[in-house]
């Protein structure tokens, strides 16, 4: 399965923010989406949610059938830098309610207490108000809903940048174990997480995408290569 971005563009009045995205992902990888802050990706994000229209281009999930079908909103799963989560319920009941609604994905091995376990969030805090949660807890809520749905594209917007060590470890550690059954995109800024996490590095620098070369991405001077790049570019727009 592929996911096949082609000639997205979006502008907001005279501000060229996506000129013109084009890239493949494939299943089974993690990407790691690198950019200057307002370089786009966030609006590249919202653009394959449906949460703002695209100027132009198309988004294409491509099966191993050959088959092709545009991008659905519920086939993408969208964790937020923020997490938004209904703070009056505890992190039980809003995940028992989102079992419900999307019983005919579930996996019919897996019990609610085996998802939290999944987390490593414990049957205490299962219990509690998600209004109580630290910020770390709800990401983990929020990354409990795309495990449930099992969509097949998984967009994180700078999720680990304010968490502990220990949590952004446990949540390292589950991208890894799950991304051989989904597209995953991880948008961040730090070239350090990029490198230790990502299979392959994207740049969004004045509004297009560009992979880099594997044979960078584990070299000693990564950072400097990836600066001089961005910098580059510019230079010749």
């Amino acid at each position: 399965m592929e996911l096949k971005l082609t000639n997205i563009k979006k502008a907001y009045e005279s501000k060229e923010v996506l000129k013109d995205c084009t890239f493949t992902f494939q299943k089974g990888k993690i990407y790691g989406l690198l950019g200057r802050n307002g370089a786009g990706k966030t609006t590249l994000f919202n653009c394959l949610t449906d949460e703002i229209q695209a100027d132009a281009g198309s988004a294409m999930i491509c099966k191993d059938n050959g088959d092709q079908e545009r991008l659905a909103p519920e086939q993408v799963g969208y964790v937020f830098s923020t997490p938004v989560l209904p703070d009056f319920l505890t992190g039980y009941e809003f995940i028992k309610f989102y079992m419900d609604i999307n019983e005919e994905r579930l996996a019919p091995e897996k019990t609610i207490d085996d998802y939290f376990d999944m987390v490593k969030i414990n049957a205490e805090d299962r219990q509690r108000l998600i209004k109580g949660y630290s910020h770390g807890m709800k990401n983990k809520v929020q990354m409990l809903c795309f495990i449930i749905a099992r969509p097949p594209v998984i967009l994180l917007d700078e999720p680990l940048t304010s968490f502990d060590v220990v949590v952004a470890l446990e949540i390292k550690q589950l991208l890894r174990e799950i991304k051989h059954e989904h597209i995953i995109i991880f948008s961040t800024h730090i070239l350090q997480l990029a490198s230790d996490l990502c299979d392959e590095i994207v740049v969004l620098n004045e509004g297009r995408l560009g992979q880099v070369n594997q044979e960078m991405l584990h070299s000693k001077d990564f950072e400097e290569k990836i600066i001089q790049l961005l910098k580059d570019e510019d230079e010749n727009e």
